[in-house]
C-alpha cells in the first residue's frame, strides 16, 4: 500500500499513449505559438524569450506549489517550455549567429548540464516518481532545456541539412520508432530512451508547425500562425478533457 501511496503523489502523468499525443501537440503548439509572436507580431526572438521565460516561471512555481497531478497544470507547464524553447533556440541559432549545428550543439551541452546538475545534487536523475520541490525543480529544467535542444534539431535537419520540413517530420518520426523499438526489444535503460524520446518529440512537432505555417515557396502549406496555434490548442484542451489521465511514474 505505501508503494500506491507514493505513487500517488507523484505529479507527473503515466507515459502511456495519451502523453506522447499531448506532447507531440504541444510542441507543435510551441513552434506556431512561438513564431507568431516573434514573427507575426514581430516581438523579435529576444522580447519573445523574456514573455515566455516569466510563462514558465509562473507555471513552474504553481506545479510546484500543487499538492497532487493537475493535468490542465502539468500540460500549461509543458506548453510553456515549448513556446519558450522556440524563441530561445532561433535567438541562438540566428541573432546569436552560432548557426543550427552550433545551436544544437550549445542546447545539447545545457541538456547535459542539467542532468549532471541534477545527479551531483540528488544522487540521481530517476523521474520514476516525482514528488519533491527538489526533484521537481531539476526535472523541469531538464524539460526546458530538452525541448529547446528538440527546437534547435528540427532547424538543423529541416533547413540545415535540406530535408525540408514533410522530410525532416518522416525523419524524427522514423527516429521515434526506432527508439520504441529499442525500448521494448532490447535492455538498455529506459530513463535514457525516455529523456530520447522526449527530445525527439521536440523537433518532430517543430517540423510539423513550420510545415503547416511557412510559405508554398519554402515547402510549407503557408496556413496562418495565429490560427494554426489556436486549432492546435482547442485540440490540446480536448484531449486533456476526453482522454484519461492519471499520475504515475515516467520511466525508472
Amino acid at each position: 500500500m505505501s508503494g500506491r501511496a507514493e505513487l500517488s503523489l507523484s505529479k507527473v502523468p503515466q507515459v502511456v499513449l495519451t502523453f506522447w499525443v499531448i506532447k507531440i501537440a504541444a510542441t507543435t503548439l510551441g513552434e506556431t505559438g512561438g513564431d507568431t509572436l516573434s514573427m507575426t507580431f514581430k516581438w523579435g526572438y529576444a522580447t519573445s524569450s523574456l514573455l515566455f521565460l516569466v510563462l514558465f516561471i509562473g507555471f513552474v512555481a504553481a506545479q510546484i506549489r500543487a499538492q497532487k497531478f493537475h493535468p490542465w497544470l502539468y500540460w500549461g507547464t509543458i506548453v510553456a517550455t515549448t513556446l519558450v524553447g522556440t524563441t530561445m533556440a532561433d535567438f541562438a541559432d540566428r541573432s546569436m549567429g552560432i548557426g543550427y549545428f552550433g545551436g544544437a550543439s550549445l542546447l545539447f551541452a545545457g541538456v547535459l548540464l542539467s542532468l549532471a546538475a541534477w545527479r551531483f545534487t540528488t544522487g540521481s536523475i530517476a523521474v520514476n516518481n516525482i514528488t519533491s520541490p527538489r526533484d521537481e525543480s531539476f526535472y523541469w529544467l531538464t524539460i526546458l532545456t530538452s525541448n529547446t535542444l528538440g527546437t534547435a534539431l528540427g532547424d538543423m535537419v529541416s533547413d540545415g541539412l535540406n530535408f525540408g520540413f514533410s522530410g525532416g517530420a518522416l525523419f524524427f518520426a522514423a527516429t521515434l520508432v526506432a527508439v520504441a523499438a529499442l525500448y521494448k526489444f532490447t535492455k538498455i535503460s529506459h530513463a535514457i530512451l525516455f529523456w530520447a524520446a522526449f527530445v525527439l518529440t521536440r523537433p518532430l512537432g517543430a517540423t510539423v508547425g513550420d510545415l503547416l505555417t511557412k510559405p508554398l515557396s519554402h515547402g510549407g502549406f503557408d496556413l496562418s500562425r495565429p490560427n494554426s496555434s489556436a486549432l492546435i490548442a482547442l485540440f490540446i484542451a480536448a484531449c486533456i478533457a476526453l482522454l484519461p489521465q492519471r499520475a504515475g511514474g515516467h520511466p525508472a
